[in-house]
């Protein structure tokens, strides 16, 4: 169901981005369509044409987006980290993943490694 839904989805972007790119531009930009066409309807027309069709293009869009994070928040799993770490499934590793790393934290209850001292100041940066 949400394949189908979402094939309708793409289908009706397409739709939109070719009736939207159809229409006269105030610029004169991208503008494909509109005065071409005067043979078969005139312009005024193509113009309440064109913007009907992407008036109802835009809500069957805004219509499938939502049916879709509907349909998708119908899954019965964890949706995020978060909500996984209230429902302990498991026990919760205590050591750390890579442990012989330099700076890595060290395990709970061990002692932090030493720092050592320098021996001898470091020079002055030059400017």
């Amino acid at each position: 169901m949400i394949i189908l839904l979402f094939i309708v989805h793409m289908l009706i972007a397409l739709a939109l981005i070719g009736v939207i790119m159809l229409q006269k531009s105030e610029g004169g930009a991208l503008g494909m369509g509109g005065g071409g066409m005067s043979g078969f309807m005139t312009g005024r027309s193509t113009a309440n044409l064109l913007t009907r069709t992407t008036a109802i293009l835009g809500a069957a869009f805004f219509a499938t987006s939502i049916l879709l994070v509907l349909l998708a928040q119908t899954t019965s799993g964890p949706r995020s980290i978060i909500d996984r770490g209230t429902d302990r499934s498991g026990p919760v590793p205590t050591t750390p993943l890579m442990p012989n790393l330099p700076g890595a934290p060290a395990a709970p209850g061990a002692p932090a490694p030493a720092i050592p001292a320098p021996t001898e100041p470091s020079a002055p940066l030059a400017r």
